[in-house]
């Protein structure tokens, strides 16, 4: 099954998950504050630490600019709540385990790995305003370098 992608320009597909102490976040609960909503394959692995410490360092020029950053894997809140203590991650984790939201914005289908086409999690980022607009539609970003390359296409100063 491949998932389709959402169009820059659409109003983001609602959602409710839990993070990772169990407390529900809806993207509706955001609104009037600009959202980075990024997809990750799974906590503690190299890339997604690298990628998640990379929104950590950078955190303070991301909420100074109205940003606030929520990161969402099909992981189960225990392993969330173990990635944020070890990591120091202060940013919401959301666990969507039936990937259903993963689907909705297209960030899991059909991906090349090692060479292989396999189903899996799209490393994805999205980037939504204070009216719920989808303004950037990220897929198949990398770990190394994304939040960098985010920071310079939103215009937003380094720590």
């Amino acid at each position: 099954m491949v998932t389709a992608s959402i169009a820059e320009g659409s109003l983001a597909p609602d959602f409710s998950l839990a993070d990772k102490d169990g407390k529900s976040h809806s993207l509706s609960d955001y609104r009037g504050s600009k959202v980075i909503l990024y997809f990750y394959p799974a906590a503690s692995t190299p890339g997604c630490t690298t990628q998640a410490c990379d929104f950590r360092d950078n955190m303070g020029n991301l909420q100074a600019a109205g940003y606030v950053v929520l990161g969402v894997s099909r992981d189960k809140l225990p392993a969330l709540q173990k990635f944020a203590q070890n990591e120091n991650l202060s940013f919401p984790l959301l666990s969507d385990e039936d990937l259903s939201v993963h689907h909705t914005y297209g960030a899991y289908g059909e991906k090349s790995m090692y060479g292989k086409t396999v189903m899996g999690v799209i490393r994805s980022t999205f980037v939504i305003d204070e009216n719920g607009v989808l303004v950037h539609a990220l897929y198949n970003v990398k770990a190394t370098g994304h939040v960098d390359m985010l920071r310079k296409r939103l215009e937003v100063g380094k720590n």
